[in-house]
């Protein structure tokens, strides 16, 4: 994207172009059309252009609804625009020099229109001109003139995409192609059957038909706010063929293969290349070795009208596991032609696994090569990094940054191969490890302003961007104050003043979202919705301790914001809640096991007291100083912790577990009087955060080593439950965080990160050092067996290990280490 950073102005000289046929602007509904949303439809746009020259740049700026693929002369230039709220629509900048050619040029771009909301995308809130077919707009500086959309562009509909209807938690299209319907040339702009392009414009009252942005219902349109996406061309690590008995591919290709795909036999090929005299359906499992994200691709030899049937599996299959609910239901369709096939994606999916069905329906030469995906993450940059003399944390490091590569697409998602939604909860792991690992924090920034997309009513919706938000239906309160504390982590690590006083109001009306549901003794009770937490069966019911103190952590962290801000009024709003609530939470103490309880009933405490309900009580400074090592006690005692979830186990979904706590059935099948329910990976940031306040790194060190049972079978990323669910979940890489914050012990001060704190946990490795990045560069630390060496573009506050703090200014100093004298 060489073209960023050219001054645009707002209003646009390029129109909004279509190949919807004109609306009726009439007089019913001139206020507004009810709903949006339309049919699925892909769309061709094409012009060209005659230069005499080559430009030295041609900067240009395009964006459409719902996605476009920009090709200039055959070469593909871009994709995008990245997702985001209608009325926030983003467009991308791009730098068409490169591929231009003195002569005649030709710039095509493939529109998506999805019609129907899904994982990440949802529809406008139509007017009558707008909101309801695919729209594009761009325009290119090329020095002598201005190429901008207009009505002598060219547009063409094509009916070779379909879209297989999405069901269930399905949200991710299923892209099927038949390329018989599909001119060859079309990638070039070659293709025949185009026709004028029609201007779409606004229409409703006050809109005067306008057609260049800004208009309703797309908002200003807005730069790009992260990096673009990238990664390696990966290619299986291997290949298993083999014939299968016929069967009627039927009309999607998930459900064909997942009722007839086997695992090929013992004579399978490791490759597809054969001839065929007649019918013939063969069966492949490509295996990439590890998770990989992007866009698949293959060439195919094959007579017109074979079907290859795609299925991706973050997992092989168990034998004789029939939950199909533990199944990703992501694949596509390609339809051969008969000559020059080839299958490049547009859909974005990760994977593991290919399963595939390749129905032939006449001989001739069949042959499947070039298998492959073309990733498309959000690569971690700079030259961060960990290293010490353990090479099990090494891994684990390792792994969360490539945890989160892969679940950072033009979002934070929860994971690419299911989902991929933007959940307003989970991106708080996330973020914490780019800003821990990464010099470019610009999506650690887009994942406040993207979730502050608040409900009428001032809370967030569960997921941003997708049919959950458009929706407007209930939503996770709790995941809402997980996102407060990325503001506040923003406000830390950036300093960023802008983005923290747009994303203060919002915060604040969370926090009052919550206020209604303060009972007589101060603490929260009978909160509605989904509240979660964390997929571990925690008590949530009734007066709730953990929600409580998720809550007084979030006003906390907004006190802090509202200082920044130079508000002390909302600060001191917000510390009044937490002092009434220090005033009750004492309801939930147990003095004889030295905890705090998940929930009160009936006025009576209940004996389950989670790992989350001691942590979280800690992260929220409401536990005396004199009880906290009682508590840390109780839940870092790993003889007494048991792992449960209310909706999962043994390698997936529990489908009666769901139902029986959709029917208000929470089974306590532990011993609640002394086991303790440890957090999943996820909630599990928050017990590392209350042992290192407890200055006890030594539980966090053995705490992460639990996460190592993931990187098993090739796998190198972590998973999101214990025992089940997907094996690459974004907010399981609180590791990769806590061996910075936890282990090197690098720590921002003051906002802007302007000082850092470094406190080392001595003693716990043999060696550590390691490079994590600031606003003013690379913070270097290395801990060795005789000294502490610190470089830094800040002044910092060494910690030692006698907990004596030295000030120190930025650059290059040492501290001699000697062993600390047994009491």
């Amino acid at each position: 994207m060489t073209g960023e950073g050219r001054p645009w102005p707002r209003s646009w000289a390029g129109h909004w172009i279509t190949a919807a046929p004109p609306a009726d602007p009439g007089t019913e509904g001139s206020l507004g059309a009810p709903g949006g949303g339309g049919t699925f439809a892909r769309t061709l746009f094409r012009t060209a252009v005659e230069l005499e020259a080559v430009p030295a740049a041609a900067p240009a700026r395009i964006t459409a609804d719902s996605r476009y693929l920009l090709l200039v002369n055959g070469v593909e230039v871009g994709r995008g625009p990245v997702r985001s709220q209608p009325h926030r629509l983003h467009y991308d900048e791009y730098d068409l020099a490169p591929a231009l050619v003195a002569g005649t040029n030709r710039i095509v771009v493939l529109v998506t229109y999805y019609g129907t909301a899904n994982s990440f995308w949802q529809p406008a809130a139509a007017n009558q001109g707008l909101g309801r077919a695919g729209v594009l707009v761009l325009e290119a500086d090329l020095g002598d003139r201005l190429l901008a959309t207009d009505d002598t562009w060219e547009v063409a509909e094509v009916p070779a995409w379909t879209a297989v209807p999405m069901r269930g938690l399905d949200g991710v299209p299923v892209e099927c192609l038949d390329a018989r319907l599909l001119d060859p040339g079309w990638r070039s702009g070659a293709a025949a059957g185009f026709a004028p392009a029609r201007i779409a414009p606004a229409i409703h009252l006050g809109a005067l038909a306008r057609s260049q942005p800004p208009t309703d219902p797309y908002g200003p349109l807005l730069p790009r706010p992260i990096g673009a996406l990238g990664g390696d061309r990966v290619t299986p690590r291997t290949i298993r063929v083999a014939r299968a008995d016929p069967g009627d591919p039927g009309t999607d290709p998930v459900d064909h293969v997942l009722r007839r795909a086997r695992e090929p036999g013992p004579d399978a090929q490791d490759h597809l290349e054969t001839t065929v005299d007649g019918p013939a359906t063969f069966v492949l499992r490509a295996d990439f070795g590890r998770v990989v994200a992007g866009l698949v691709e293959f060439d195919l030899e094959a007579p017109a009208g074979t079907v290859v049937d795609l299925l991706y599996r973050e997992k092989a299959p168990a034998p004789g596991d029939a939950r199909v609910n533990s199944v990703p239901r992501t694949g596509a369709r390609y339809i051969a032609r008969g000559a020059g096939d080839r299958f490049s994606a547009l859909e974005v999916n990760g994977l593991r696994y290919v399963d595939a069905l390749i129905t032939v329906p006449s001989g001739g030469d069949v042959a499947l090569s070039g298998l492959a995906v073309q990733e498309r993450i959000q690569l971690r940059q700079g030259d961060a990094f960990f290293r010490s003399s353990d090479p099990e944390l090494d891994a684990l490091y390792a792994a969360g940054i490539r945890t989160v590569e892969l679940n950072a697409h033009d979002s934070y998602i929860d994971c690419p191969t299911r989902e991929q939604r933007a959940w307003v909860g989970d991106g708080v792991v996330h973020q914490s490890v780019q800003l821990t690992t990464s010099t470019d924090w610009r999506m650690a920034a887009w994942y406040v302003e993207l979730a502050a997309s608040p409900r009428p009513d001032g809370i967030l919706p569960m997921s941003v961007v997708g049919e959950i938000e458009s929706g407007g239906g209930h939503t996770i309160p709790d995941w809402s104050l997980y996102w407060i504390r990325g503001v506040r982590s923003l406000l830390e690590y950036t300093g960023d003043r802008a983005a923290i006083e747009a994303a203060a109001p919002v915060v604040r009306r969370v926090l009052e979202w919550f206020v209604p549901y303060v009972d007589d003794r101060g603490v929260l009770a009978d909160v509605p919705e989904w509240v979660l937490v964390d997929w571990s069966s925690v008590l949530l019911s009734g007066p709730s301790s953990i929600l409580t103190a998720l809550w007084v952590r979030g006003l906390q962290d907004y006190a802090v914001i509202a200082r920044f801000l130079g508000n002390p009024g909302d600060a001191e709003w917000a510390e009044r809640h937490v002092e009434r609530v220090r005033a009750g939470f004492d309801l939930f103490w147990d003095e004889e096991r030295g905890t705090y309880v998940d929930h009160v009933v009936e006025g009576e405490r209940r004996l389950p007291a989670s790992q989350l309900a001691g942590a979280t009580a800690i992260v929220s400074g409401l536990v005396p100083l004199e009880r906290v090592p009682r508590v840390i006690d109780w839940i870092g005692d790993e003889r007494r912790q048991v792992v449960r979830s209310w909706v999962g186990g043994a390698g997936g979904y529990d489908e009666q577990r769901i139902l029986a706590q959709l029917r208000g059935v929470q089974e306590i099948d532990w011993d609640a009087a002394a086991e303790v329910v440890v957090a999943e990976p996820f909630a599990a940031h928050l017990v590392h955060d209350a042992y290192l306040e407890a200055g006890r790194p030594e539980l966090v060190l053995a705490s992460i080593r639990r996460w190592s049972v993931f990187l098993a079978d090739g796998y190198d990323t972590f998973g999101e439950c214990w025992g089940w669910g997907t094996p690459v979940h974004g907010w399981s890489s609180t590791p990769t965080r806590d061996l910075v914050v936890g282990l090197l012990g690098v720590t921002p001060v003051e906002p802007g990160f302007t000082r850092a704190r470094v406190a080392p946990a001595y003693g716990l490795v043999d060696e550590v050092e390691g490079a994590v990045p600031t606003p003013a560069g690379l913070l270097r630390v290395r801990v060795g067996r005789d000294a502490v060496t610190v470089g830094s573009p800040v002044p910092v506050l060494l910690v030692g290990p006698d907990g004596v703090t030295t000030e120190l200014p930025a650059g290059r100093s040492a501290l001699a280490l000697h062993p600390v004298p047994a009491d």
